[in-house]
């Protein structure tokens, strides 16, 4: 992930195969089409009669021409005509069909402004499972994280904020300090600022949690790791 990150913002036409000194083309007549915004995805997608193409959770009351799609919440449009209308956790996008090249502007704004939007989902995936930033406020913020059966998270220790965790679902290992013990269903443990810890999950399904951080600084960088199965610095 961090290799890919490091690489130039460059297609693969102009960054591999312009350079390409054995390259092959082959005609291929299927129907193709790169999908690269949002109104080629609305020209592909299967419409109903008033020519929307709606995903998810959808209420359209006299909309035309239109491309809704909805991942986490309900959306309703009502009159509206030949407009993208896109609702993900991260973020909802509203913008004329016509206008669907100018995303890219949005995007270098949100880069410029230094808006974590612009390279960070509100899930993020990691070795041994993932976690979702439920909510963030002044000195505290909330994640579920979920843990693979045999997922290992590194040993490790924050200098600046505590955390609070409640066992969901499934059954938790949890290393804290000199101690080891079992979380299960509805139990919880804290974890002291500065102490050294480790969450696994020793259990055949997903392990999910709530934690429940707070300190004075609360970015991902907070954290010196001792041990790590998947070799992170």
């Amino acid at each position: 992930m961090d290799a890919f990150s490091a690489c130039e913002a460059e297609s693969i036409d102009y960054a591999v195969m312009e350079d390409a000194p054995d390259a092959s083309v082959v005609a291929l007549d299927a129907g193709w089409s790169d999908v690269g915004s949002w109104q080629s995805l609305w020209e592909i997608s299967a419409r109903d009669e008033d020519d929307n193409a709606l995903r998810g959770d959808v209420i359209a009351d006299g909309v035309t021409g239109s491309l809704i799609h909805s991942e986490s919440r309900l959306v309703a449009a009502i009159g509206v005509r030949d407009l993208m209308i896109v609702e993900t956790p991260d973020a909802v996008m509203v913008a004329h069909r016509d206008a669907s090249q100018a995303v890219k502007r949005v995007a270098e704004t949100l880069k410029r402004q230094h808006r974590t939007e612009w390279d960070q989902h509100r899930r993020v995936h990691r070795p041994w499972g993932s976690y979702d930033g439920v909510h963030a406020a002044e000195r505290y913020q909330v994640k579920q994280i979920s843990v693979r059966p045999g997922g290992r998270l590194s040993l490790q220790k924050h200098f600046h904020r505590a955390e609070h965790w409640i066992v969901v679902r499934g059954t938790a290992r949890v290393t804290r300090g000199e101690e080891t013990f079992l979380l299960e269903e509805n139990q919880s443990t804290y974890i002291p600022l500065g102490v050294v810890h480790r969450l696994e999950n020793p259990g055949k399904i997903e392990l999910e949690l709530i934690e429940v951080q707070s300190g004075s600084y609360l970015g991902e960088d907070d954290i010196e790791r001792f041990d790590d199965v998947y070799r992170r610095e």
